[in-house]
């Protein structure tokens, strides 16, 4: 059996990549499940626009009606806006997606795969997923951690999500030689919070420098590297009263499933902030996206010294 053509990359983003034009990838996982109607399709038509100001062409990814696709349209990016994704895929659910025909959001371990396949090197997100507190226990370990370990893809996020345990993130990142790289930071923010206690593995202050520390990454045969730009200090929360919020949240986590925790954990937070996480949340996707377009820009650069 054959097996079928596995990417529809769609014709502006297949034209800049074999142009050697800076492209970004998107996640679709935060606008399908994690924003409510209609500040999610609000965030994906800015963090779009915002790549687009910067000179970049965007491609939001999914698996559209069973094809892992690079580059989502208009009218698909408002249709999973809507609630036509009723699940997400990850790495390990892009198969049983294409074979079924589904219209499903990937989270970042399938958008990592689908970034790398279409030769995307920089990739935005919120926050990465994250040890959750007492995994050292259970051994859960997010396979988007281990994905990025493995994959030569730049996440830009704004941390990892306070819900869970940042020291053992660290540390799981240190461990699988995933780079933690802060943008103009020396912290490791979460997501909301601007700054913590948990110092970054490096630090860069311009997209030109964060460009060349990706590239010497890559030809010394490095994998993904996590790039945290901090949350926008206009919209960050208050660390202290962030974190009794969360204390109240994890409370209420206890018996969600992992697969559920990010929707979970979007809807009590916006639930307890009056709504203020959602519109930081937006607001974090569109400056990553801006950032790494820029990023994305610098690395694609003919004038840009060789490492």
């Amino acid at each position: 059996m054959q097996p079928p053509s596995v990417l529809d990359v769609r014709p502006e983003v297949a034209t800049a990549l074999s142009e050697g034009r800076p492209v970004v990838a998107l996640s679709s996982a935060p606008m399908a499940h994690s924003l409510p109607w209609p500040i999610n399709l609000e965030a994906a038509r800015e963090a779009e626009a915002a790549v687009r100001h910067e000179g970049a062409v965007p491609a939001t990814l999914a698996v559209w009606q069973g094809k892992p696709t690079i580059g989502l349209g208009p009218q698909e990016l408002e249709g999973l806006a809507k609630g036509m994704s009723a699940s997400r895929a990850s790495r390990r659910d892009l198969a049983t997606a294409v074979v079924q025909g589904r219209t499903v959001a990937t989270t970042l371990s399938a958008n990592l795969v689908l970034a790398n396949r279409a030769g995307i090197r920089l990739l935005v997100t919120g926050g990465v997923g994250s040890l959750a507190r007492g995994g050292e226990q259970t051994l859960d370990v997010p396979d988007e951690l281990i994905t990025l370990s493995r994959i030569p893809v730049a996440v830009v996020c704004a941390g990892a999500k306070g819900i869970l345990a940042q020291t053992r993130t660290a540390e799981i990142l240190e461990s699988y030689s995933v780079p933690a790289v802060g943008y103009a930071t020396d912290s490791f923010p979460a997501l909301y919070v601007r700054e913590t206690s948990h110092p970054i593995s490096a630090r860069v202050n311009s997209p030109e420098e964060a460009a060349r520390v990706l590239a010497a990454h890559w030809a010394l045969d490095g994998a993904g590297v996590l790039l945290a730009q901090p949350a926008p200090p206009d919209l960050a929360l208050d660390t202290d009263r962030y974190g009794q919020q969360l204390l109240e949240v994890e409370r209420e986590a206890a018996s969600v499933r992992s697969k559920d925790l990010t929707p979970f954990l979007m809807s009590r937070l916006a639930y307890f902030t009056r709504g203020k996480t959602l519109e930081a949340y937006k607001a974090i996707l569109v400056a990553n996206a801006g950032l790494a377009a820029r990023i994305a820009k610098e690395l694609a650069s003919p004038t840009r010294a060789p490492v």
